[in-house]
C-alpha cells in the first residue's frame, strides 16, 4: 500500500466449527425429531466431535438447509370415522349463506392459570405446516383455572357464565340455558342453536328441553371444535389474558381479569 492511499483490509473469517458431515447430522436430527432444540443438537454434536458447538451455530446450519423454527400446529387426533362425517357436514353446507346469520355458536372453554405460551417449536421447511411430524396433538386434561360458557351470533353474543365444578345435564339447563340463553333468545327473530357433542349437551333431558321450546339444533360432527368460529374467539381471549394475568393468579383473579377484558 502506498503512502497517502487507503485500501480495504482483507478480513479473515473464523474457521467453520462443523464439517459437511456434521451439517448433515444436524439436519437429520432436526428432521427425525421435529421438536428437538438447538441446544440438544449442539450437545450431541459436541459429544461426537469433542468440539464445542453453540446452539446459535446449530440454528444457522438448519436455516441454511431451509429449516426454520415455527410454532407447532395443534390438532385433535381424528380417525376415518371422524373424517367422513366432517367432510359430509362441510359439503352439505358449503353453498349455504343465509343459515349462518341465524346460528348461535356456543361452547365451554377452560382458561388455565399456567398458560401455554406457544414455545413448543418444530423444525420444518416451507409448506410442511400440516405434516404429521410437525403437528402436536392437543391434550384434554384438566388444569387449574376456570371454565366458562359463552355463545356468539352473527350480530350479537351471549353473556358469559362461569362454571364451577363438573357440568352435568341438569346444571346445563338450570345454570346456562334457562337463565342465560332463553332471555338472549327473546331478542332474536330466528335462531339455530349450535353445541358440540359433550355428554351434558346430548343428554336426553337436554334434547327434550330444545324440543319442548321448538329450538332448532345444528347437527354437529364429533371432534370438530375447529369448525366453530367461537374457537377463534377463545384463542384471542386466551392470548389477551396471558398479557394481563400473572402466572400466580388465582381462579377468582383470572375470572376478574376475564370480566374486565370482555
Amino acid at each position: 500500500m502506498q503512502e497517502g492511499t487507503t485500501d480495504r483490509r482483507v478480513r479473515s473469517h473464523p474457521p467453520e466449527c462443523t464439517t459437511s458431515r456434521d451439517d448433515r447430522n444436524i439436519v437429520r436430527m432436526a428432521v427425525t425429531d421435529r421438536s428437538v432444540t438447538s441446544r440438544t443438537i449442539a450437545q450431541h454434536i459436541k459429544s461426537v466431535t469433542h468440539y464445542p458447538v453453540s446452539a446459535r451455530t446449530i440454528g444457522s446450519r438448519l436455516q441454511q438447509s431451509g429449516l426454520s423454527a415455527r410454532r407447532a400446529l395443534l390438532r385433535l387426533s381424528l380417525t376415518q370415522n371422524h373424517r367422513r362425517p366432517r367432510r359430509q357436514w362441510c359439503d352439505e353446507r358449503r353453498m349455504r349463506t343465509t343459515e349462518w346469520n341465524e346460528i348461535v355458536f356456543t361452547d365451554e372453554s377452560r382458561f388455565c392459570l399456567q398458560h401455554h405460551n406457544g414455545r413448543i417449536r418444530v423444525w420444518r421447511h416451507r409448506g410442511e405446516r400440516m405434516l404429521n411430524s410437525c403437528v402436536m396433538h392437543r391434550h384434554t386434561d384438566l388444569a387449574p383455572g376456570i371454565m366458562v360458557w359463552g355463545g356468539i351470533g352473527y350480530h350479537s353474543r351471549n353473556p358469559l357464565v362461569r362454571i364451577s365444578g363438573t357440568l352435568n345435564s341438569q346444571r346445563y339447563i338450570c345454570e346456562v340455558l334457562e337463565p342465560v340463553f332463553l332471555p338472549y333468545l327473546q331478542g332474536l327473530p330466528t335462531v339455530i342453536f349450535q353445541q358440540d357433542n359433550a355428554r351434558p349437551h346430548v343428554a336426553r333431558i337436554v334434547q327434550g328441553f330444545f324440543v319442548n321450546l321448538q329450538i332448532e339444533l345444528l347437527p354437529w360432527p364429533a371432534r370438530s371444535p375447529d369448525l366453530s368460529p367461537i374457537e377463534d374467539m377463545w384463542s384471542m381471549v386466551a392470548e389477551r389474558l396471558t398479557q394481563i394475568t400473572s402466572q400466580a393468579a388465582t381462579p377468582d383473579q383470572l375470572w376478574k381479569d376475564y370480566l374486565i377484558f370482555k
